[in-house]
């Protein structure tokens, strides 16, 4: 039977749906860079329209060689050291290039050319710090402070790090857990959710697990603690973030990768430029202007503004989309997966529980309505998130409530009150349909639970009177999203869960998922992104929570949810959906791949320009402004080719022949 609530929009949860760590935010301008490259952005901006405008020399050329200090000193150190340990990077080069462009009156294209090496420097400190941030911020899910019980029973207050294995801490209702550890007595529901991803709270009683970091229902707990605290899952979690990314492949530019060679042979070429003349009884002056034109020419100025444009109008025009990418680097690597790895709970759903199924059983003389009234009704004192569901469900509605008295509640089990003169139950099926005589009643429940809903029982006066399918609701949007992805990457996505593989198999089959991995620990979603990538898959990691921090981390790309999405996950990923609009997931990852065209069909243009400037320079007579001109105008040509990703146009609209 259909339910009435199938034909009901979604109401968005009011809140954030996990707790997360307060931010332990860097300020801007506590990074030297960042202060450096703002410095040098400051005076560009007074040189330039006193430049523009045929103002005083000495004024405009004082700005920019401030501007060519502020910007370039860093780089310039660091390509010194470099070259101190016999390795010649591009940063120097670029350095050199701009005092080259200044040399022969360029002096407005080397300083632009310095704010750009700058600020690229400084947004990659500032994403560097931030990610650092969020790992610290991360060890403030777990509380500093625990109950331990003395084995005269007495409580004391102890610092979570003092605990050993084999203490008992005492949670009370509310409260993080202290440590993971083994439940010896009491029952309670425990949120997970920043843990395993869970979105529903997870009855416990003794001899169950719990973590360190969750948090504790409306029972008490008593609880063994059997790791220690810098060995908690938590504490696991930090590790493996920070592990994944310190050995996570250097994330190089396509153009960065063949610097070193480039640079080497430039500053050869230019010498032998040089000296070949010189040695051959040409004059000195006519010896250097060929040597400064061919340094010119073949400087890398056109390489290196044929990466750079393409790559930061993608990211601005997916920015405008609510897709925040983190770098350049970002952009590129985006187009190369070939696998797509996607947690299910806040991420595929909603990840928060919503009444989906109302099931009134024969004889109860109730219809849907009715039921979701009556369970509403006994429903609304308590604090569960089952039952949130079930009292937004009847207000969405416009149900009316009863008054219900004489409340009690049972961790793990259900509610009991009475509403208008009847006992009403609400509960789990394991305890209220335990007689033989339940038997019908319980095949709706395995219907329900097979369909991957979580079931709970009405009881009035004892008789079972309906069942109520309560689930984590898809997005609008995860069906397309998963097609588009299995049509861009050739390989249909595979869900990662920490929930119960059986309750995410019917959710994976709804949005076409044939591959599904349920119950795994952040553990164990890196381990099976390090299985896929050791066989040579790029894969991309879209998760939102702690507990896929870790995971998006060691992926080749990861991307995080933007609305509900903890600290960690939000930091460590190289791209924010910042609305949580799935679709345009597969959109950044086709204009990555556009963009990536347009990088090599600019290394083309520029690589045509050098090569015939430089050839001129060498067999003939290349005149120094027609050098200049030449080098600026591919500069400029590819630089407009880049910038055509800017338009409205260039966000793909995914379609079937999408490939």
């Amino acid at each position: 039977m259909s339910s009435v609530l199938d034909q009901q929009r979604s109401v968005p949860p009011a809140g954030a749906r996990r707790p997360v760590p307060p931010r332990r935010r860097t300020r801007l301008l506590a990074l030297p860079e960042a202060r450096w490259a703002l410095a040098a952005l400051l005076l560009f901006l007074l040189a330039l329209p006193v430049h523009l405008l045929d103002g005083p020399a000495w004024l405009w050329g004082t700005l920019f060689a401030a501007t060519y200090v502020t910007g370039g000193w860093e780089p310039g150190w660091e390509g010194l050291k470099a070259l101190k340990d016999k390795t010649l990077d591009v940063d120097l080069l670029m350095v050199v290039a701009a005092l080259g462009a200044a040399v022969i009156g360029q002096v407005l294209d080397g300083a632009l050319l310095i704010v750009i090496f700058a600020t690229s420097g400084a947004l990659e400190a500032v994403a560097t710090a931030r990610t650092a941030d969020s790992v610290r911020g991360l060890l403030d899910l777990a509380p500093a402070t625990a109950t331990r019980l003395r084995p005269d029973g007495t409580e004391e207050t102890v610092d979570t790090e003092q605990l050993s294995v084999g203490d008992t801490i005492w949670v009370r209702p509310g409260e993080r857990v202290g440590a993971d550890g083994q439940v010896l007595d009491g029952a309670s529901d425990v949120d997970q959710a920043t843990i395993t991803g869970e979105p529903l709270p997870v009855a416990k009683q003794a001899g169950d697990e719990v973590f360190a970091g969750t948090v504790n229902g409306t029972g008490a707990l008593r609880v063994r603690v059997e790791r220690d605290p810098s060995d908690s899952v938590i504490a696991r979690i930090v590790k493996m973030v920070e592990e994944a990314s310190q050995t996570k492949a250097p994330t190089q530019l396509f153009i960065e990768k063949i610097e070193q060679r480039y640079s080497i042979g430039m500053v050869l070429a230019t010498l032998a430029v040089f000296a070949i003349p010189v040695a051959f009884s040409d004059s000195l002056q006519s010896a250097l202007l060929r040597a400064m034109t061919f340094m010119i020419v073949a400087s890398p100025c056109a390489v290196v503004l044929s990466t750079m444009p393409p790559l930061l109008s993608a990211i601005a025009n997916a920015g405008r989309r609510g897709v925040l990418a983190k770098s350049a680097v970002v952009m590129e690597r985006l187009g190369q997966i070939d696998t797509v790895a996607m947690d299910k709970t806040g991420t595929l759903t909603e990840g928060t529980p919503h009444v989906t199924d109302l099931r009134p059983l024969p004889g109860s003389g109730l219809d849907e309505e009715s039921l979701l009234a009556l369970a509403a009704s006994a429903e609304h004192p308590s604090e569960h998130p089952l039952a949130r569901a079930v009292v937004t469900a009847a207000r969405r509605h416009g149900l009316l409530m009863a008054d219900a008295e004489d409340f009690t509640s049972a961790p793990g089990q259900g509610v009991t009150a009475t509403v208008d003169g009847h006992t009403v139950t609400v509960g789990t099926p394991v305890r209220l349909l335990a007689g033989a005589d339940h038997q019908p009643h319980r095949a709706v429940v395995a219907e329900l639970e097979e369909a991957g809903r979580t079931a709970v029982v009405v009881l009035r006066d004892q008789a079972p009177v309906g069942v109520v399918g309560i689930a984590d609701r898809l997005r609008p949007d995860a069906a397309a999203t998963v097609a588009a992805l299995t049509r861009l990457t050739g390989h249909t996505p595979i869900l990662l869960t920490g929930d119960n593989e059986r309750a995410a198999r019917p959710l994976a089959a709804e949005v076409g998922m044939t591959e599904v991995r349920g119950g795994l620990l952040p553990q164990d979603k890196v381990r099976a992104v390090k299985e896929w990538e050791a066989k040579g898959c790029k894969v991309l990691v879209v998760g939102d929570g702690v507990n896929d921090a870790p995971a998006l981390a060691a992926a080749h790309s990861g991307i995080a949810m933007g609305k509900a999405g903890s600290d960690l996950a939000l930091e460590t990923a190289d791209a924010v959906v910042v609305r949580d609009e799935l679709v345009t997931i597969p959109s950044i990852v086709q204009l990555s791949r556009t963009a990536r065209r347009f990088v090599i069909q600019n290394l083309v243009i520029a690589g045509a320009f050098i090569a015939v400037l430089v050839a001129w320079d060498l067999i003939g007579t290349l005149p120094l402004p027609l050098g200049v001109a030449g080098h600026e105008g591919s500069t400029v040509i590819v630089g407009l080719n880049g910038l055509r990703l800017l338009r409205e146009g260039a966000w793909p609209r995914l379609t079937k022949d999408t490939a």
